[in-house]
């Protein structure tokens, strides 16, 4: 007997309704977002360390090294075949596999590698994220003991949990065992991430996973769900995943397909997402609207995510039509005599090649205004270093600036996330270069109360029914920024012309369309700000009036 689809390794993490969506004929011509800018930037970062990873590694193994043809003229039925015919012939280091399509179980995929042992293949991944932490307890080989499968401990590692990772490693291993070549005396699966320097050694087999689970156990029990999902899709019978809105939505290409089902039915995680929605459709709380009639102070209504008045305070919101209510009937924001409101524009995980600044409020003999340190050299490049002294030398006088004028200074951010992670990598990664500050004078800084995320207090004073994000709040102060296509999204795009990063000519015309992207976005931080301590706020509705 065989199944009626063929499922990849990537179903295990997927959200099931989007699984059934995949496989649904009546979809097949269904309208799809576009694709994720971001994600697609993170894809060709990551073949391009995997191209650079198999480099070193076909150099260092030669003649043991193997290659499967790859390509958009290669078909996967050759890629599969030569890839059974590496495996009959016992080759060493097998890149770029597509294994045997297993027709009884449903499975078909790729790998990154395949390593002989003595008794068959063991998977190894090449991904471009970390894979361990500082410490110890990981199993480690060097690369050039990549046929060390296994590895030792390591005394200076421990592993970073990357499920994702070990559910692919072990969709693999089970596409070996059908195959007639899987390495039977253990269930070790390796990666070899970021760094490039050592291959992290999965035991598939070891109770490593919540409740003593194994890596292959979880793995099993997903695909099998995914497998009757794709199933019932495919073969037109009732469908076993439902839409229901999840984190995962927000780059789905199947979210205007949801989301039309979930207006239509005015699903309750339309407000509320994950684990609350499941419960409170459980509950029989199916709607929005059936959520707007609970009880705010019924503390049986079942919600982990949020208190249950703010769940109903929500759900009246979005049946109001409400961008924002006020969750308080006071507002404070802290202010200051010299105010310095940031926003820093980085490419991915490349960097950071912007810092702009809004300088306003008293005199302190430093022209006010909007100004950019920016690094137009394609990331990743040590200009950044320049650029980003530049931007904290030009902080640390207005700081100074005004404490001699007896002035108090608060820095502005829209969710500090972002800014810290760059300001503290920033430190690190160029600690030898001029007017790079040490790390211990940055985190002085951040933690101090003259840095200030502003995004913690709309957090705090409001309930937002359409999310927190600067480009759906401030328009609510009154902001319009110039660009009708502003988001971090498209800047991403605007950013590869803007550098020449294909192989063009720098866009002159993008830079500037950066430039004043990055202004519009701190002023927009100024004026939310302005409003949040004016009395203006208080002609938004507050909860407790809807």
């Amino acid at each position: 007997m065989t199944t009626t689809v063929l499922l990849d390794a990537g179903v295990v993490s997927r959200c099931r309704r989007r699984v059934h969506l995949e496989h649904d004929p009546a979809m097949r011509d269904a309208p799809r977002g576009a694709p994720d800018p971001t994600s697609e930037l993170r894809k060709a970062d990551a073949t391009a360390h995997r191209r650079a990873v198999a480099d070193q590694l076909a150099a260092r193994f030669g003649e043991r090294w193997h290659e499967i043809p790859t390509g958009p003229d290669v078909r996967s039925a050759e890629r599969e075949a030569a890839t059974l015919a590496a495996l009959t012939e016992g080759r060493d280091f097998i890149w770029g596999p597509m294994l045997p399509r297993d027709l009884v179980a449903g499975r078909r995929g790729s790998m990154d590698m395949l390593v002989r042992t003595a008794t068959g293949y063991v998977p190894v991944l090449v991904v471009r994220h970390k894979v361990t932490d500082p410490g110890s307890g990981a199993r480690t080989s060097p690369l050039e003991g990549l046929a060390d499968v296994g590895g030792t401990p390591d005394k200076s590692r421990k592993v970073r949990p990357q499920p994702r990772d070990q559910l692919r490693l072990a969709h693999t291993r089970r596409q070996l065992q059908a195959a007639g070549f899987a390495d039977d005396r253990n269930a070790y699966a390796g990666v070899i991430g970021l760094d490039g320097d050592a291959v992290i050694w999965h035991d598939l087999q070891a109770p490593t996973w919540p409740g003593g689970r194994t890596a292959l156990a979880e793995y099993d029990t997903r695909f099998a769900d995914r497998i009757a999902v794709a199933t019932a899709a495919a073969t037109g019978e009732p469908a076993l995943a439902e839409p229901s809105r999840i984190v995962e939505c927000r780059s789905c290409p199947w979210w205007p397909v949801c989301e039309a089902d979930l207006l239509a039915t005015r699903d309750v995680s339309l407000v509320v997402r994950g684990e609350d929605a499941v419960m409170l459709r459980a509950g029989g709380v199916t709607s929005v609207d059936a959520l707007a009639r609970v009880d705010p102070h019924d503390n049986d209504v079942p919600l982990v995510g949020m208190p249950v008045e703010d769940a109903v305070g929500l759900a009246r919101a979005w049946l109001a039509d409400l961008t924002v209510v006020r969750r308080s009937q006071d507002i404070e924001v802290p202010r200051a005599d010299v105010e310095v409101d940031v926003d820093m524009e980085s490419f991915g995980d490349a960097g950071a090649y912007m810092w702009g600044v809004l300088l306003s409020g008293a005199d302190i003999g430093e022209p006010r205004g909007y100004r950019a340190f920016v690094s137009w050299e394609p990331l990743p490049t040590d200009d950044e270093a320049r650029s980003f002294a530049e931007f904290w030398a030009w902080l640390s006088g207005v700081r100074s600036a005004a404490a001699e004028r007896g002035l108090s200074f608060r820095a502005y951010c829209y969710n500090e996330l972002a800014e810290n992670r760059w300001l503290l990598s920033s430190t690190k990664r160029f600690a030898s270069f001029p007017g790079v500050p040490r790390k211990r004078e940055v985190l002085s800084f951040i933690e101090s109360d003259q840095w200030f995320d502003l995004f913690g207090s709309v957090r705090q004073y409001f309930l937002c029914s359409h999310g927190k994000g600067l480009k759906t709040i401030a328009p609510v102060a009154g902001f319009t920024w110039r660009d009708p296509e502003a988001g971090g999204e498209n800047s991403m795009r605007w950013y590869r012309d803007a550098v020449g990063l294909d192989g063009g000519e720098p866009d002159l015309p993008q830079r500037r369309r950066l430039l004043e992207y990055n202004e519009d976005d701190v002023r927009a931080t100024a004026t939310l700000r302005a409003w949040m301590t004016s009395p203006a706020v208080r002609e938004i509705p507050y909860v407790g009036d809807i």
